[in-house]
């Protein structure tokens, strides 16, 4: 707990970042008891820690992984200072308490105890703090994976994407990301006469994209299961109500389907997003001055698609969809994450993270994909077999504003211990002897 506050207490908003911070703080700790370091630097300020425990190299090494940054924060809304590490009704508040510190901890806590108990290992046991995980992925994973890779060459690796969902303050069941969509993003541009406000056009470019933004945000996809997601709604099915779980059963019925996803789309958009390539048409911009029609009007879209999506066919698709020839779809190539094909499920490894949940929590294990976007696909993109772990939570918390990149982000006290009981618990069985 010491070490958790200490480091929620230290500011790495990104940007700027400023993670060396947390670098200096964590490469002290693990120096004082013998563990060697090296910082991996693009940019001084935002560097990354790489250390690693010997194993006997009879397997490849196991990768463990935490990112430093964290998201910005709006001060007048906290109650707690956000850097604060406030303890106080069983939870501890502060930016970063959920994402991604806990991750952090537990990597540096678990080396520790391996070097501190002499652990056997079949697997080099490599842990890295990286920067730049929420808002530029150059000085972190971008950087790591180019210029580094040969140091953090893994052939398994524990990152955040998943945790443990209590309601009511009861146990349901663990998450393992296996899998996350594609952020992709693209833009509605549409080009027409300008003209006098006082005599509307039927060409005003801004009719015709508001048409077609709401086309396309009330568009079902082609909805699609891969073997992750396959999985996560046979299983949710198996641990909900019978009015839930007829529902999502009754997604793999395609007379049942349709009704449901636009079931889902309302009351449940994070399901209903892992069905298929989502879009959300989120910045609108046109026009200057009220009595002028404007020349052009673009909406930029939040696309994030499917781990096997053919993205070019998938916009093709959509101009059909909105089928008006003075809208075109522009593809925007920025801050991408290359996609790759998802981690294994019948892996020995995930069978040892579904036995750490089973044994510290005592619940069952869904593999998920994730509709946000991780590091961890830059390392599937080298052909690591990469698994999102992380804390437990209330799922009320979200909806109270206590979530991740929320005004008041908090932990369980009790959730950080069990944190680092997970981490070691599967990191032993990962890369001890016999696995």
């Amino acid at each position: 707990m010491r070490h958790f506050q200490a480091l929620v207490r230290i500011d790495t908003t990104d940007p700027p970042g400023n993670e060396t911070r947390v670098v200096e703080y964590v490469k002290k700790v693990l120096e004082a008891e013998g563990i060697p370091v090296t910082v991996a630097a693009k940019d001084p300020a935002r560097a990354n820690l790489i250390a690693r425990l010997k194993g006997n190299g009879s397997k490849k090494p196991l990768l463990i992984m935490g990112h430093s940054d964290t998201v910005k924060v709006d001060l007048a809304k906290w109650t707690f200072p956000p850097f604060s590490a406030t303890r106080t009704g069983g939870h501890v508040y502060g930016r970063g308490t959920r994402d991604d510190k806990p991750d952090v901890m537990a990597g540096m806590m678990t080396m520790l105890l391996l070097k501190r108990t002499g652990a056997r290992l079949d697997r080099d046991v490599i842990f890295v703090v990286e920067a730049g995980e929420e808002a530029n992925t150059v000085p972190g994973i971008g950087y790591l994976t180019e210029q580094r890779w040969s140091e953090i060459d893994a052939e398994i690796c524990l990152a955040e994407g998943g945790g443990v969902t209590r309601s009511g303050g009861k146990l349901r069941y663990a998450s393992v990301q296996t899998t996350e969509k594609m952020p992709r993003a693209a833009k509605l541009i549409v080009t027409g006469p300008a003209g006098h406000g006082s005599r509307p056009l039927r060409t005003n470019a801004v009719v015709h994209l508001a048409r077609a933004v709401e086309k396309i945000a009330m568009w079902d996809p082609p909805m699609r299961f891969n073997d992750t997601t396959r999985s996560y709604f046979e299983k949710l099915a198996n641990i909900s109500t019978p009015e839930d779980a007829a529902r999502y059963k009754g997604l793999f019925d395609p007379q049942k389907s349709p009704a449901i996803r636009e079931y889902l789309a309302e009351h449940e958009p994070g399901t209903y997003s892992m069905l298929h390539t989502s879009i959300s048409p989120n910045i609108i911009t046109a026009g200057y001055q009220v009595n002028v029609i404007p020349s052009s009007a673009e909406a930029t879209l939040d696309i994030r698609a499917l781990p096997d999506e053919d993205v070019p066919a998938f916009y093709e698709l959509m101009t059909k969809v909105i089928n008006d020839p003075s809208v075109k779809v522009v593809a925007d190539s920025r801050n991408q994450r290359p996609g790759a094909m998802p981690s294994r499920i019948d892996s020995p490894a995930y069978h040892a993270i579904e036995a750490a949940f089973k044994k510290i929590y005592g619940v069952p294990t869904l593999p998920t994909m994730s509709t946000g976007a991780t590091d961890m696909a830059f390392l599937r993109a080298k052909g690591v077999q990469c698994y999102g772990i992380g804390t437990m939570g209330d799922v009320e918390d979200a909806a109270k504003g206590f979530g991740a990149h929320s005004d008041q982000e908090r932990i369980l006290e009790e959730a950080v211990y069990k944190h680092l009981e997970f981490f070691w618990e599967a990191v032993t069985s990962i890369a001890g002897p016999g696995r």
